[in-house]
């Protein structure tokens, strides 16, 4: 569990409370309830890629992320512009380390603006700083 300290740096960073294993699922339940938790779990999954080191491996995750998150209609679709959706796609012909980049920040900055400020009014947030 965390300090109370550490999750009242949760309400001016999502990255803290991301990289806090505690933090992050809290924020997923808090998400599910309100049916959005695929933002968290793409951000979690191009994590988990960026420190994928096999081309192998890593063509097999980014086809998985894209099947997953990014096409049309996919299972778990992020909102993300057209923009950034065709530039991801192009970035996939030749998967690397920074493929996923772009639309990961958009949904990050979402998160931000939009999620966090939610859990933070949000009774799970309220059970942490008891």
């Amino acid at each position: 569990r965390p300090s109370l300290e550490e999750a009242l740096q949760w309400r001016d960073s999502l990255e803290k409370l991301l990289q806090n294993p505690y933090g992050l699922a809290s924020f997923r339940s808090f998400l599910r309830s309100e049916f959005s938790e695929e933002n968290a779990e793409f951000w979690v999954a191009c994590e988990d890629y960026k420190k994928t080191k096999s081309p192998v491996k890593m063509a097999e995750k980014a086809k998985k992320i894209y099947d997953e998150f990014i096409q049309t209609e996919a299972p778990k679709e992020v909102n993300i512009d057209h923009f950034t959706k065709a530039v991801t796609m192009k970035n996939l012909v030749e998967p690397s380390p920074t493929s996923f980049d772009m639309a990961q920040k958009k949904i990050f900055a979402l998160m931000e603006k939009d999620s966090l400020p939610r859990f933070v009014r949000s009774e799970f947030y309220h059970e942490l700083i008891k």
